[in-house]
């Protein structure tokens, strides 16, 4: 079974599917690291087309523990923290517009979702990667309280959150590849005034509903 999660930043795509992951006992695929090794190695190889070092790229996701972030291997080594600086999450949405870019991870996902059970967060996971998802569910919330919960988990200030999200937004949904929008059958929950444990519920209650 495939759990498709989307959804824009900060509406509790990443939390609520580590958790979903463990309570289902599924294994949890989070797309948006494999974007931001893509910026990495863009950094790391200016010189080098996006799309070339996509397609190159060696990544592995491993759950450690059931629940916990998963750790991001690129060519063997970790590089869980290095993509999660800022810089990396800015770049790594840029190149999400590269229909090479996306054309290269999408192969990648693909692969890896062909075989097991997996709870799988993104921003086109059932619209492009895996439209034959059992569930999908799109995950939004208010702009305030996405950028509220980002700028806590960042230690960053809520107002540049804030407006740093709103190019973002703007960006993932009118990129003319996979723009962000909720799938065809997608379930959409506001999670502004949810709890992450409210929201696993309902997420669990339909995917319980499609076994």
């Amino acid at each position: 079974m495939l759990v498709a999660i989307d959804g824009p930043a900060g509406a509790g795509k990443s939390t609520v599917a580590r958790a979903l992951a463990a309570r289902l006992g599924f294994t949890y695929l989070d797309s948006g690291a494999m974007y931001r090794c893509v910026a990495l190695l863009a950094r790391r190889a200016p010189d080098r087309e996006p799309a070339e070092l996509a397609r190159d790229a060696r990544i592995e996701l491993r759950d450690m523990q059931p629940g916990a972030p998963s750790v991001v291997l690129l060519a063997g080594r970790d590089v869980s923290e290095a993509i999660r600086a800022p810089e990396i999450s800015e770049a790594a949405s840029v190149l999400a517009a590269d229909a090479g870019v996306r054309a290269a991870l999408v192969d990648k996902q693909r692969e890896l979702l062909a075989q097991g059970d997996w709870v799988a967060e993104g921003r086109d996971i059932g619209t492009v990667v895996a439209p034959g998802a059992e569930v999908k569910v799109f995950l939004t919330a208010d702009p305030r309280e996405r950028a509220r919960r980002r700028a806590l988990e960042l230690g960053a200030d809520a107002r540049a959150v804030l407006a740093e999200q709103a190019l973002r937004d703007a960006r993932d949904s009118t990129r003319e590849h996979a723009p962000l929008r909720p799938a065809p059958g997608a379930v959409t929950l506001d999670t502004t005034e949810l709890s992450v444990e409210q929201t696993v519920e309902r997420v669990a209650a339909l995917a319980s509903g499609a076994l």
